[in-house]
């Protein structure tokens, strides 16, 4: 029986896909390329010594998906495809609803007409909206989204709740990240951005080798430590071993669950950029600007849960985050188009 891995090809994806060969699995990968790249896949294997099978196309095209369920044994489906940038989000708001709902409605309802009924999502942090208490935890009624994008993954989290609700035989796992940064101990798979990064850590690794002038920090006077903002970082591959732990534990959910996958601890954006410094031996130029409107001041994740129930907690520190994250901008300068 094989997985069948939605935007496998992305940067959360590619380190989930790489950690299933690892330890065996068959392993499809549907992946449109709109925001990846066939190569790290191809590094996958070479990691590996394991092929995933690929294949280009959309959530959207039932065609492909019928396909897909017709000629490979699918038993489960973690599903990452979808677009991810909150800023972009709020200028794109329809683009948003009709990759990440509707997107995950076509492939639910063609599950559904193959008999799958093992499904994990990759959610966010974003569901629990501007005014929940830190740490958050699962507890926490979600809603009052800021942006589209925390919206459309508030929206999916209904729709399997509701799903699960009316089929027994479903079961589904909702992971809510918070903030996934580094890459592979190997410096061969990382994090790729089209264009401008919207992610602070890989804006950081493209000031430090040349790409990009100055980091811009959107301000200085919240309410913590040195004024910055405070979030929650988690290590790739801590979050792809998260994904393992919750394929291995959805035969025995009954219904619908949601885990958070965080540190449970926060740094700041000034301890971020001197931790990277300290890592790479680069000096990172940054100047201060405006708040951004809807970024809060601190927020971080309460994973007892998740170590509770899916025996899993992150095992690699701020160190690792920035060592193996320069490894991988030295080694890649251009990301995967070299």
């Amino acid at each position: 029986m094989a997985v069948l891995v939605t935007g496998g090809a992305g940067y959360i994806g590619s380190h989930t896909v790489l950690s299933l060969l690892m330890r065996g699995d068959e392993v499809v990968v549907l992946d449109n390329l709109s925001n990846a790249s066939r190569e790290s896949l191809r590094r996958v294997e070479q990691l590996t010594g394991k092929t995933a099978t690929f294949i280009e196309g959309d959530i959207l095209d039932r065609a492909v998906l019928q396909a897909v369920f017709a000629q490979h044994p699918i038993q489960s489906v973690i599903h990452f495809a979808g677009l991810k940038a909150v800023g972009e989000s709020t200028r794109k708001p329809l683009e948003y609803y009709q990759n990440n709902v509707t997107g995950t409605l076509v492939l639910l309802e063609e599950m559904r007409a193959a008999g799958v009924k093992q499904f994990i999502f990759s959610s966010s942090a974003t569901v629990y909206g501007a005014n929940a208490p830190v740490p958050y935890v699962e507890t926490t009624e979600i809603g009052g989204t800021t942006s589209p994008y925390g919206t459309s993954k508030l929206m999916v989290e209904l729709i399997l709740r509701d799903y699960a609700a009316a089929d027994a035989d479903f079961s589904a796992i909702a992971l809510r990240y918070f903030n996934p940064v580094g890459a592979h101990d190997s410096g061969e798979i990382g994090e790729d951005p089209n264009g401008i990064p919207n992610n602070l850590l890989p804006y950081i690794a493209q000031v430090a080798v040349g790409r990009l002038p100055a980091l811009g920090i959107f301000g200085d006077d919240y309410p913590t430590q040195d004024g910055t903002g405070v979030r929650d970082y988690i290590h790739v591959m801590d979050l792809a071993e998260g994904h393992l732990k919750a394929l291995d534990k959805l035969p025995a959910i009954q219904g619908y669950k949601a885990y958070n996958l965080g540190a449970g601890e926060g740094y700041s954006v000034l301890e971020m950029l001197k931790a990277f410094e300290l890592a790479s031996g680069k000096p990172v130029p940054y100047e201060i600007k405006p708040r951004r409107a809807g970024d809060l001041a601190a927020f971080w994740a309460d994973a007892s849960l998740a170590e509770k129930e899916l025996n899993w907690r992150v095992s690699r520190g701020l160190s690792e985050m920035m060592a193996d994250t320069w490894r991988w901008q030295q080694k890649n300068p251009q990301g995967f188009a070299q």
